[in-house]
């Protein structure tokens, strides 16, 4: 797995590539912590490269979430397909995670 960031205005949009797995889903949680110490307030999580994710993707997912959501800080999550969506749906997260379909969207629900 593979992780980028980028910046649009005000919201930084974590590109994910890659399988979200036991062996590298943590990166994508150490990632987000050290932009939270960085007083970053706006993530766009966007899974468009990701064809599989496991029980470790889903709790990696699940904790950023919660985190941000606690901190009350904006987040959306992108570009969910095949696997990656049936997986969501079949653990019955898509209305528990802020989903879009694709970056414009996540950047319209940002208010940017």
């Amino acid at each position: 797995m593979e992780l980028k960031i980028r910046k649009s205005g005000d919201n930084y949009i974590i590109d994910v590539n890659g399988e979200m797995d036991l062996y590298n889903s943590y990166k994508l949680k150490e990632l987000v912590m050290k932009m939270l110490e960085k007083k970053v307030e706006r993530f766009i999580i966007n899974l468009e490269n990701v064809d599989y994710i496991d029980s470790s993707g889903i709790g990696a997912l699940i904790y950023i979430c919660s985190t941000i959501k606690k901190m009350g800080l904006r987040l959306v999550i992108t570009n969910i397909h095949g696997s990656v969506k049936k997986v969501i749906e079949l653990t019955k997260l898509m209305g528990y995670f802020p989903i879009s379909s694709n970056i414009d969207e996540a950047l319209q629900r940002m208010g940017s």
